[in-house]
């Protein structure tokens, strides 16, 4: 089995939208963390436009399955805004800085944070989120649930 780093690294590039880039990168991903292969074996087998409509149809799509974690913890409240900041934070903290343009609380981001790091504290602290995402995911017949799946399983336990 690959260590948690890898796994967090691997799935964040799942996560991440299915460019061609991504899929050069699917059999490196199938080898290094064999707990996503259900998931590297069907992105291999799907048309790119394909692929990408459905990343675009579960994720980009309300927040029904969205990838930023202050939608789970924060919902529709005022400190939903409070929240990506709390996480460029914890990024600072360890001498890391977000250059993508993607959110803080993106959860690809979150994991490759994870992955360089080894700190599962904000992964630990929205795991809640994560289960329902998780769940959300599952509801929708989607590959995409096998990787929160491991990703979940990389996880303390809740109340530990």
């Amino acid at each position: 089995m690959p260590s948690d780093a890898v796994l967090h690294q691997a799935a964040a590039l799942c996560l991440t939208y299915p460019d061609d880039a991504f899929r050069a990168r699917l059999p490196l991903l199938r080898e290094a963390a064999p707990q996503l292969r259900e998931f590297t074996d069907h992105a291999a087998v799907t048309p790119a436009g394909e692929l990408a409509a459905h990343y675009v149809r579960v994720f980009d799509s309300g927040d029904r399955c969205s990838l930023r974690l202050s939608r789970w913890q924060d919902a529709d409240t005022r400190r939903r805004g409070m929240t990506p900041a709390r996480f460029g934070d914890v990024y600072r903290a360890a001498g890391l800085e977000m250059t993508d343009g993607e959110p803080p609380d993106f959860l690809p981001a979150v994991l490759e944070f994870t992955a360089r790091t080894g700190d599962t504290g904000l992964l630990a602290a929205h795991r809640a989120g994560l289960e329902r995402l998780r769940t959300a995911l599952t509801d929708l017949g989607t590959p995409y649930a096998t990787v929160l799946t491991a990703v979940c399983a990389t996880l303390p336990p809740f109340g530990r």
